[in-house]
């Protein structure tokens, strides 16, 4: 799990590997991963705006940029959290993502979130201990 709070945001995201959305003779990994957005602040905000750098093993680089998150633009309360869960494919078996969220308080003050780099890694095979 990885966790960042910037301006009263806290963001959690928990990476997993789907072998079943993966076509590993295609060189094509799958994660999935789940990320919380909570509001410790006192006022209402909005996430408006995404923007992910992803990087595979190789270096290879992609940014994407996209209005709200799965479709949604959620407003959270202080106290509210909103979570969902979304996908990464890549050509090689590992890589990092890091990203921000551009939200938008109650008062219209616009500032950005960070998300935590966390890494896409396939699970170690299961050890034999004899």
């Amino acid at each position: 799990m990885y966790s960042a709070v910037t301006n009263n945001i806290r963001v959690v995201v928990e990476p997993e590997y789907s072998p079943e959305r993966s076509m590993v003779d295609e060189g094509r990994h799958f994660w999935l991963y789940t990320i919380e957005i909570a509001n410790l602040g006192r006022r209402a905000v909005q996430l408006t705006h995404r923007h992910w750098i992803i990087t595979d093993a190789s270096g290879r680089r992609q940014e994407v940029r996209g209005v709200g998150v799965v479709g949604e633009q959620p407003r959270l309360e202080p106290g509210q959290s909103f979570r969902y869960t979304s996908g990464c494919p890549l050509a090689d078996s590992s890589g990092v993502m890091q990203g921000v969220y551009r939200m938008v308080a109650e008062d219209g003050e616009e500032f950005e979130v960070e998300v935590p780099t966390f890494s896409l890694d396939i699970p170690s095979a299961p050890r034999i201990v004899n």
